[in-house]
């Protein structure tokens, strides 16, 4: 299957959902051709609205329409959801826990030449540490289309979090299934874990075919969801492997890694080494590019992983 970026899933997702549901209704900053949330306005354009460039009102109006049984699908750059409108999530959608479904997209380094201002690499961070918030991270297209359909369902606020680029398809197999809140094991081994999200799960599943190669067995977890984080799944890793390595397109300061750290040092002490941003901003450049520069590659993973087993020791 042919790469596809996780914004055009979702694209696709509010367009089937248009005639599914009819109290879906989707707000944009005026970015839709962007965020893909056109697809839905050209089947539903009286469901619809373009709320220009004014992000905090978008995110207050959405929180209204909420309480009159609608469900807002709420769009924009990950950078002005999370960053820019951040009071009014806070303070407007989650404080009372309103059913909107903030799903931002191009988030990360993947943004590429757009450059640091519009990179969001603290979003993870911002969103999950507010009371009431649901935080997922697709890895893929399939992922992202069945996070679509299951926010839905469910009542509360909830961040989706969607990238710009397209990116390998990787969930395409009949046994897949996606629940809110419930990681998902790619791959078994006991040398060690790598829990990853988002696009670095591609990563991850092919720095593990490397390291077998050279004798290490690495478990391989898609965490898609970072808050409610699946704490089982991850204490069970840490238990019966002693090693955890985390990857994420996101600052390593309280992102997925942070997460599992938390979960961890709790419950079940052992090594955790983070792959991502090392606390710093972004620049301008090609996705691939930025991303090798930056340390989050599957070389990365594989290097860190080594140490991880160092540590283990």
């Amino acid at each position: 299957m042919s790469k596809i970026a996780t914004r055009e899933a979702y694209g696709k997702a509010l367009k089937d959902l248009a005639n599914t549901n009819k109290d879906v209704i989707v707000l944009d900053a005026d970015l839709s051709k962007s965020t893909k949330t056109a697809d839905f306005k050209s089947v539903a354009p009286e469901r619809f609205f373009n709320m220009g460039i004014a992000e905090g009102n978008m995110m207050a109006v959405a929180a209204g329409l909420s309480t009159c049984g609608k469900i807002p699908f709420v769009s924009t750059f990950a950078m002005f959801a999370a960053g820019r409108a951040f009071e009014q999530i806070r303070n407007s959608i989650c404080y009372p826990r309103l059913n909107v479904k903030i799903c931002a997209t191009h988030a990360g380094l993947t943004v590429g030449e757009d450059g640091a201002s519009h990179q969001a690499i603290e979003d993870i961070s911002l969103m999950r540490s507010i009371p009431n918030m649901t935080v997922i991270n697709p890895s893929d297209a399939v992922e992202t289309e069945a996070a679509i359909k299951a926010i839905v369902e469910m009542n509360g606020p909830c961040y989706v979090r969607l990238g710009r680029a397209a990116v390998n398809v990787i969930n395409d197999r009949p046994e897949y299934k996606f629940e809110i809140g419930k990681g998902v094991t790619l791959k078994e081994g006991n040398d060690l874990t790598i829990i990853a999200t988002g696009i670095m799960v591609d990563a991850a599943l092919e720095a593990s075919e490397v390291l077998k190669e050279e004798g290490i067995n690495a478990r391989v977890i898609n965490i898609h969801t970072i808050k409610p984080i699946d704490s089982e799944l991850i204490i069970k890793a840490a238990k019966e492997t002693g090693a955890i390595v985390t990857a994420e397109e996101h600052n390593i300061i309280g992102g997925l890694g942070s997460a599992v750290a938390e979960v961890v040092t709790e419950n079940y002490p052992v090594p955790v080494l983070k792959v991502g941003v090392k606390d710093t901003f972004g620049e301008s450049g090609k996705p691939n590019q930025l991303l090798e520069k930056y340390g989050l590659t599957s070389k990365d993973i594989i290097e860190i992983s080594k140490k991880a087993l160092n540590c283990k020791k």
